[in-house]
């Protein structure tokens, strides 16, 4: 992602001499502060990988970074980090730019048009009904951001993002405030500041959002603004006179509160839909579109062209997500926290709370009266750890020693020396049937799955290029069914890579059977004598 990023910024660098237009993009570098060592320490982390990619990075003090930025306060600061190669752009003339770009290179841009329908022939996109007409196709590309997932809907493509209120304000001029003044990011309290004009625009991501556009967003919105909502916006405003005194006696210039598109995880939404072959998605950027674009585009187009990512994306893959994850009323509760993880601390083994709990093992009651603590894949409840005696279930972040370790060192104990049960109810489950399955699986897994009816296998799931897709184990029911037990996290993955492979004529299905099946591991040095009791 790091490398993405990084390749935005070269190209809104470098656009403007190749297309003539202005991209507004302005090297003033970037400086976030930190209000807690903790705070601190994520971002020594954060800097280390960047250094790690080349991207030039200092850690400054408080009284540094307010010799570059001098309206803010710095009573309240442990630190802070500057990027000499951060700046800014105007999405208007970058946009223009990148437009102008594409089409000197042969890209054909119709606006206004508005897609009603998709054409799918044998599980491939090859065409879109618009209000203009039909439009034959290779490859489908949804950007449609905010509309993104009701345009997944007429394919059925799962797209699970949602919008939220965002807002900004952009002042009138301010002493000290010039062209060159660094952007300003003050995650801990949410609240961001760039130079606009000799004043300042002030934006911020609160930690509880407010969604937006549950009922559908009018398919003409995207010149329109959503009303003014102090009572909403009031967090980020008193962080921001707390940072930035200056604005209690600023003008005002505009107020602007206008929706944006947020992922249940925080990421975007990359990649070719497990749904509909040649159907590629790239939207859910998460305020961050600007940023991203660059990067995004050029990964998506090397995705198209060579048939598969052209790195590991798995944190960005659209085949993370699963079904539910598109429901209605668990996205907009998700919203409500996914918003805030823009500036949230994100500790290491981080659990979102929203939409919790949804997906439970039989055992889950019984599990939970032992005293576990559970954590979230997929929408599975499962079992982090459990609790000694006096210990209540519930992680404490940090970057210190957890309060989880004694009670994980105390199972891994009685696994090296006793007995113990694991739930695995949460692991994916897909039944491969029909004439031609052991020859599909034969073709696409890395070891010799032709054993006899009741034995197993554990193996690779491979790409064409030798890759590794997943590790799975491969369960040979019947000569032409087999079960398939893949991670928490992978089913819809699994289950759009193999039935890519299946040609034209095989006969196989591909079914996910994971709720229907409670799995249970028994395992420990005493396991045998266990099972033969």
């Amino acid at each position: 992602m790091t490398k993405m990023s990084r390749y935005g910024i070269d190209l809104y660098a470098t656009l403007e001499a190749e297309t003539g237009l202005a991209t507004g993009w302005k090297q003033c570098g970037s400086i976030t502060l930190a209000r807690t060592p903790e705070r601190m320490t994520l971002l020594q982390r954060t800097i280390a990988a960047a250094r790690s990619f080349g991207i030039e990075a200092e850690f400054i003090t408080p009284a540094e970074a307010q010799k570059m930025w001098p309206m803010m306060r710095i009573d309240d600061l442990v630190g802070a980090v500057w990027l000499p190669g951060d700046g800014k752009a105007n999405p208007t003339d970058l946009t223009q730019s990148l437009a102008k770009g594409a089409r000197n290179r042969g890209a054909r841009i119709f606006e206004g048009v508005q897609i009603t329908g998709t054409i799918i022939e044998h599980g491939r996109i090859v065409g879109v009904e618009t209000d203009r007409g039909t439009v034959r196709c290779e490859t489908f590309l949804n950007c449609a951001g905010q509309w993104a997932r009701d345009l997944g809907k007429l394919s059925g493509v799962n797209i699970p993002l949602h919008s939220a209120e965002h807002f900004y304000l952009v002042t009138k001029e301010i002493e000290g405030v010039h062209t060159d003044l660094p952007v300003l990011r003050d995650p801990d309290g949410y609240i961001y500041y760039k130079e606009e004009v000799g004043g300042l625009v002030m934006g911020g991501f609160e930690p509880v959002a407010k969604p937006w556009g549950m009922d559908g967003i009018p398919p003409k919105f995207e010149f329109q603004l959503l009303p003014d909502n102090m009572d909403q916006f009031q967090v980020l405003l008193d962080e921001a006179v707390h940072r930035t005194p200056v604005l209690e006696t600023t003008e005002i210039k505009l107020f602007l509160n206008g929706p944006e598109s947020f992922t249940p995880d925080g990421n975007f939404i990359l990649g070719e839909a497990p749904e509909v072959r040649g159907y590629f998605v790239a939207a859910g950027f998460n305020s961050a579109g600007i940023a991203n674009a660059g990067g995004a585009g050029k990964l998506i187009a090397e995705w198209i062209v060579g048939g598969a990512a052209p790195a590991d994306l798995l944190d960005v893959d659209i085949r993370r997500f699963a079904p539910f994850n598109s429901n209605m009323s668990w996205l907009k509760d998700r919203t409500v926290e996914a918003l805030g993880l823009h500036y949230a601390m994100r500790w290491p083994r981080h659990e979102l709370e929203s939409g919790r709990p949804l997906r439970r093992s039989p055992l889950y009651d019984r599990l939970q009266a032992k005293g576990a603590c559970f954590g979230s894949k997929l929408g599975w409840e499962r079992v982090s750890w459990f609790a000694l005696p006096g210990q209540t279930p519930e992680p404490q972040y940090g970057f210190g020693r957890p309060n989880w370790l004694d009670a994980c060192i105390e199972e891994q104990l009685a696994v090296r020396k006793d007995v113990v049960i694991f739930d695995q109810t949460s692991f994916g489950k897909l039944m491969v049937q029909g004439r031609d399955a052991a020859q599909l699986l034969q073709r696409i897994c890395a070891n010799d799955i032709a054993v006899a009816p009741g034995n197993m296998v554990y193996t690779a799931l491979l790409n064409a290029r030798g890759g590794f897709e997943s590790d799975l184990t491969v369960m040979r029911l019947e000569a032409d069914c087999f079960l398939i037990i893949t991670g928490s996290a992978q089913p819809y993955r699994d289950i759009g890579h193999i039935k890519r492979h299946i040609r034209e004529n095989e006969h196989v299905t591909v079914t996910d059977v994971t709720s229907g099946y409670c799995t249970l591991t028994v395992t420990g040095r005493k396991r045998s004598s266990c099972c033969r009791a």
